[in-house]
């Protein structure tokens, strides 16, 4: 039920409005989503029908060529997503062994609503997907990953067989004998990361706080005492309206940057063009601010592909086998993924 601004009586007019417009975000959403569920089931069904009238209108002869080219498409693209998905595994280990690492810091729990741990899940989800598909992944962590947080993770689909690591204690206690090589990526730190050191362990705060916390993660580092950076933004592009990386961009950022060695390739490949209007060949100020705009962040959602299990041709006697994951043949390429939405949180 969506919320009234009476209904919200302790926030600022502004705050309201910006859970109304989110709450108008999130009903707009979920109509799309069963529109585009709707007319992929009209799309799945149209496909079977054209399969059968297909077969249909052919001899016997014609019609077993049919299903044996059939059959022998589906085994392809199942070989193939095998090969992949071993290369991908192959990848993930390597780097657990030997990869960059880099934590999400999910101790702020606590601080979200379930609607923010929610849209952190996300993230997280497409941070893990992106990673997988990297030639040269990272070694990922997930510290402080209890209650809520850790209760809306395990409800993805296939987390717990996830090639990553999931720490329920905070980082300064999981990684302790290596705090001197603890780095909390923050746009309030003073020092410009430059390089990667593949000694050091990259922090990336895992928060959505809808512009409530700003400046928490260079405040818990400096109680902590552990080194602080920032990403060298300022030194290769302005920015626009939205002066915040999400926790996902991040990532990507230092994923790009691994296999590049190259701040600019990896910024502009990464923030999407609204963000960056103009180059910055003079050097613009760094990015400030924990700020963590609704519209804009909602532009900038991604989609996370994730494997879904393939099904083995069903027997038919009169060779209409199932159709259910043909529906897209034109999109082979995406090999059979789902997609998912990935709301934008702040980058504390």
């Amino acid at each position: 039920m969506e919320a009234t601004q009476n209904d919200l009586p302790t926030l600022s007019k502004n705050a309201q409005k910006k859970v109304l417009k989110q709450q108008r975000y999130e009903a707009k959403k979920a109509e799309k989503k069963a529109q585009e569920k709707q007319q992929k089931k009209e799309n799945a069904e149209r496909k079977r029908k054209e399969w059968e009238e297909t077969l249909a209108s052919v001899n016997e002869e014609e019609r077993s060529k049919l299903i044996e080219s059939r059959r022998n498409l589906r085994k392809e693209r199942m070989e193939k997503r095998s090969e992949e998905k071993e290369k991908k595994i192959e990848r993930l280990t390597r780097a657990t062994q030997c990869g960059h690492k880099i934590v999400i810091d999910l101790d702020f729990a606590h601080l979200m609503t379930p609607s923010e741990i929610h849209s952190l899940v996300q993230q997280i989800m497409y941070c893990y997907a992106v990673n997988g598909r990297c030639t040269i992944p990272g070694h990922l962590w997930l510290t402080g990953c209890e209650g809520e947080m850790e209760s809306q993770l395990k409800r993805l689909p296939g987390f717990d067989k996830w090639m990553i690591e999931k720490e329920n204690r905070p980082y300064i206690e999981a990684l302790k004998d290596q705090k001197e090589n603890l780095v909390y990526l923050t746009a309030d730190a003073e020092t410009v990361l430059e390089e990667l050191d593949p000694k050091k362990i990259y922090i990336v705060g895992g928060l959505v706080d809808r512009n409530r916390w700003k400046g928490i993660t260079m405040k818990k580092a400096n109680e902590q005492g552990i080194q602080t950076a920032k990403l060298p933004i300022g030194n290769y592009l302005k920015m626009s309206s939205s002066q915040v990386l999400t926790v996902n961009q991040v990532i990507e950022i230092l994923l790009k940057f691994i296999e590049t060695k190259d701040w600019k390739v990896s910024f502009f490949q990464v923030i999407p063009q609204r963000k960056r209007p103009e180059a910055d060949s003079e050097g613009y100020q760094e990015v400030e601010g924990e700020e963590n705009e609704e519209k804009d962040d909602q532009l900038d959602t991604k989609k996370t592909c994730i494997e879904v299990p393939s099904h083995g041709p069903k027997a038919d006697s009169e060779g209409y086998q199932e159709v259910e994951g043909e529906e897209n043949e034109e999109k082979d390429d995406q090999l059979n993924r789902k997609k998912a939405c990935i709301e934008v949180p702040s980058h504390g």
